[in-house]
């Protein structure tokens, strides 16, 4: 017989507590200034400005790495991260859509 580990039960309680959390539908109270900052963060993040910041910089890390100026795994790091920010979106969607699954 296995043990019952702290990790497996408290995997066990999130997974029951995601669809009540899930079935509240609204915001808690007092919550849209902290959405509002977010909402803010997320179009800075990925509006027009840092997009072009960003195809700046895989274009000159890009060139550095092709004539040995930048480390390889530095470069795909940067570009990663890259990926990760601006796929953030359909990434957490993918997450949800999996947990809801469950």
């Amino acid at each position: 017989m296995r043990k019952i580990t702290t990790a497996s039960m408290a995997l066990a309680a999130l997974l029951a507590a995601a669809p009540a959390a899930q079935a509240q539908g609204a915001d808690p109270a007092g919550s849209s200034p902290l959405l509002a900052a977010l909402t803010w963060v997320q179009g800075t993040l990925l509006g027009n400005l840092a997009t072009t910041a960003a195809v700046i910089a895989v274009a000159i890390i890009g060139y550095m790495m092709l004539t040995g100026r930048f480390e390889w795994r530095r470069g795909l790091v940067v570009l990663v991260g890259i990926f990760v920010i601006f796929g953030a979106v359909s990434i957490v969607a993918g997450i949800r859509s999996l947990a809801g699954g469950l």
